[in-house]
């Protein structure tokens, strides 16, 4: 997937297209999370669509839930959403700093190697 050490420094052009794939996975990876949430929000506590989306996103987002929840079933779903969330956010992260790391770090070895 990655170039090795020995390969020269790719492209420009390439990496720009290499970070636009590894944005597409996560935003992928939110809108399947956000489908979720919304899901979620709508079976278990009864919210209408939209409200389900708007908390989802509130929680996706980290910046918390709207509504407030009445049903034993939704508080416990909004917990472990609200932990689930927390790991989508930083794998999505992940998932774009990838290929700007694996840059970096091969630039760095490469003048290393010229040295």
């Amino acid at each position: 997937m990655y170039e090795h050490r020995s390969q020269p420094l790719l492209p420009r052009g390439s990496f720009v297209l290499r970070l636009l794939k590894h944005s597409a996975v996560s935003l992928g990876l939110i809108l399947i999370s956000l489908g979720i949430g919304i899901l979620g929000y709508h079976f278990f506590e009864g919210l209408s669509w939209l409200d389900s989306l708007l908390n989802a996103s509130m929680i996706l987002g980290g910046m918390g839930p709207i509504d407030r929840l009445y049903t034993d079933t939704g508080k416990v779903f909004a917990s472990f959403y609200a932990l689930f969330a927390g790991i989508v956010f930083l794998t999505s992260a992940g998932i774009i700093m990838a290929p700007v790391a694996h840059r970096i770090l091969h630039y760095l070895n490469l003048q290393e190697n010229e040295r």
